[in-house]
């Protein structure tokens, strides 16, 4: 009798330990959206994506003017760069984002740039103009208002794997006690009422 009663004990007292679990776990979900958000909201940058080739003429046309641009507008944008002539991941990506915006891949070239929902093919002069417009443009739009590109495109890079928290394991640990427990106090009970 004295075991089963310690077998109840240990039980409620498990009891009582999941909710206060699943309570901070739920709580730390809720802290890492907010930084996440407030992280967001900081940021207010404008993602340029490029996607170059290396020693692509106009290419580094591009680049050279987007470097004497910084002093002025580099806080308003960041680059994010795709070498596609020796990265097939990258060239393959590219094709994926022509396909998501609805243009035709066997036209595209390189630089191939892109700012919220508008895309230049190549580089020329009169793009300069449009670029800044588009950036200046979508600086001011809310961030979370604004278009981006790579939320639409499904990449073998944008498949992560899961990640088993800390608060995951206590909480397994926490059920194989429980059942250890229950096991080994049926055992108790079993061989002392033989």
């Amino acid at each position: 009798m004295k075991s089963f009663k310690l077998l109840l004990v240990a039980v409620f007292a498990t009891l009582l330990v999941i909710p206060f679990t699943a309570l901070a776990q739920e709580e730390g979900a809720t802290e890492e959206a907010a930084t996440e958000e407030t992280t967001q909201q900081e940021d207010k940058t404008v993602t340029l994506y490029l996607f170059r080739g290396e020693g692509c003429s106009h290419c580094a046309e591009f680049e050279e003017w987007i470097e004497s641009i910084q002093g002025e507008y580099g806080s308003l944008f960041k680059v994010v760069d795709y070498e596609t002539w020796n990265n097939q991941d990258n060239a393959k990506l590219m094709t994926q984002v022509a396909e998501v915006r609805g243009e035709n891949d066997d036209q595209l070239g390189v630089p191939y740039i892109i700012i919220g929902n508008k895309s230049w093919k190549g580089f020329a002069e009169d793009y300069k103009a449009e670029i800044l417009e588009k950036i200046q443009t979508e600086y001011e739009t809310p961030v979370a208002d604004r278009y981006d590109i790579m939320k639409y495109v499904d990449t073998d890079k944008k498949e992560e794997k899961e990640v088993v928290s800390g608060t995951d394991v206590v909480v397994a640990l926490v059920i194989v006690a429980v059942i250890c427990g229950v096991g080994f106090g049926l055992y108790k009970a079993r061989k002392s009422t033989n």
